[in-house]
C-alpha cells in the first residue's frame, strides 16, 4: 500500500475499530486499495484474513458546500434495507475521529460492477441483455416508489422547488470550479431555470443512477445485488433520474461518455425508447416533459465533469488522471441545448 493511500485510508485507526463492530480481529491486519472509476468520493477495497469491507472517503483538498456528505449515503443504505431497492449494509460510519474527516464502511455485495465492457461470458445473448436492462430500469422504478415516510426517511430533503434549486446549486457548483468560461453552459443555466416543469411527484432520487454504480449478480444478468453511490441521493423529482437515465444509456449510434464508459450501445440491449416504455408501464409516470430533464442532465454531468477536471488538476483524486476534459463539457452543454 503505498503513502498516499495510507494516509488517505488510516488503517491504524480504522482497522481496531473494525475489528469492534464487526468481532473480528484480523482487521486489525488489513490493506487497502483503491477502486478505479470513482470520480467524486473515494472508494477503497478493504482486505483482511476475514474478507472484505469497502470504504468510502471525500476527496482531498478543498470541498464544494454540501458536496461529499458520507453521512447521508450511509442513512439512506441503512433506511432502504428491507424494501425492494438493494443496498449494501453499512459496517461502521464516522464523523472523522478515525482517518480525519467522514468516511462509512459497508460489506462488499458479491457481483459484477459493469462499466466499459462486459465480463467474459456474462450476458452473451440479447435476451440476457434484455434482461439486464429491464432489471436496471426496474431497480429505478423500485426506488421511486418507495415511500420516504415508511423507511425513515421523509426528512432526507425538501421535494417542493427541487429543480428550481438544483439548477441554483449546480450553476453555483459551476461557479465553484470553472477553469474557463462557456458560454453554452452559462445560456443552457439560464434557460433551465426560466423553464422548470411542474412538479407531479415526489420521490427517493438517487442522483446519479447509472449502470456502474449497481452490482449485477455474477449468476444472474437480470438480477441487482446491491445499488451504489448515494452521494446525490436526495427528496425530488423522480424524473431527474431518468433525465440522466436517457444521458448514459447510450445507443448504438451514439458517441461515448469520456468518464462514464458503457455497455448499452452493445447488440442486444434496449434502446431509450424501450427503457423510457418500461419506465413508464412500471411507474405510471407521465413523461410528457422529459425534453427539460435530460437537459438538465446534460447541464448537471457538465459541471460535474468540470469538478472531476478541477480536483484532479489539484491532485486530489487519489493520483487518477482524467486528462483534459474541456471538449467534453462543451458537447454536453450544445446537447443540453438542443434538448431544451
Amino acid at each position: 500500500m503505498s503513502g498516499d493511500i495510507r494516509d488517505l485510508v488510516r488503517l491504524d485507526r480504522l482497522g481496531p475499530r473494525l475489528a469492534e463492530v464487526t468481532g473480528e480481529e484480523a482487521w486489525r491486519d488489513s490493506r487497502a486499495e483503491l477502486i478505479s472509476g470513482g470520480k467524486s468520493n473515494l472508494t477503497f477495497t478493504l482486505t483482511s484474513a476475514a474478507g472484505e469491507l469497502v470504504l468510502r472517503r471525500p476527496p482531498t483538498g478543498a470541498l464544494l458546500p454540501s458536496a461529499h456528505d458520507m453521512g447521508r449515503e450511509a442513512r439512506v443504505q441503512r433506511c432502504l434495507a428491507g424494501t425492494d431497492v438493494p443496498a449494501a449494509p453499512i459496517v461502521l460510519y464516522d464523523e472523522g475521529e478515525l482517518i480525519g474527516i467522514q468516511c462509512y464502511v459497508m460489506e462488499k455485495v458479491p457481483g459484477h460492477v459493469i462499466r466499459g465492457e462486459l465480463p467474459d461470458g456474462y450476458a452473451t445473448t440479447a435476451a440476457e441483455r434484455t434482461r439486464m436492462a429491464f432489471a436496471f430500469v426496474d431497480t429505478l422504478a423500485a426506488l421511486h416508489a418507495v415511500d420516504p415516510e415508511a423507511v425513515g426517511l421523509g426528512d432526507y430533503g425538501r421535494p417542493a422547488g427541487f429543480m428550481e434549486r438544483q439548477v441554483r446549486r449546480w450553476t453555483g457548483q459551476w461557479e465553484a470550479s470553472r477553469s474557463h468560461d462557456v458560454a453554452e453552459i452559462d445560456e443552457l443555466g439560464r434557460r433551465l431555470a426560466a423553464a422548470v416543469p411542474v412538479q407531479r411527484r415526489s420521490t427517493i432520487v438517487h442522483g446519479d443512477f447509472r449502470t456502474d454504480n449497481v452490482v449485477y449478480d455474477a449468476a444472474d444478468p437480470g438480477r441487482i445485488n446491491a445499488v451504489l453511490d448515494w452521494e446525490l441521493s436526495t427528496l425530488g423529482d423522480p424524473l431527474s433520474d431518468l433525465g440522466l437515465l436517457m444521458l448514459f444509456w447510450r445507443d448504438a449510434d451514439d458517441g461515448d461518455l469520456s468518464l462514464i464508459p458503457g455497455v448499452s450501445q452493445l447488440p442486444g440491449f434496449p434502446n431509450r425508447a424501450s427503457m423510457l416504455e418500461r419506465y413508464a408501464a412500471a411507474s405510471g409516470a407521465d413523461l410528457s416533459d422529459l425534453g427539460y430533464y435530460r437537459a438538465f442532465a446534460h447541464f448537471k454531468f457538465a459541471i460535474i465533469v468540470q469538478g472531476v477536471a478541477a480536483r484532479s488538476a489539484a491532485g486530489a483524486m487519489g493520483g487518477q488522471d482524467f486528462g483534459d476534459l474541456d471538449d467534453e463539457i462543451l458537447r454536453l452543454a450544445q446537447a443540453g441545448l438542443d434538448h431544451i
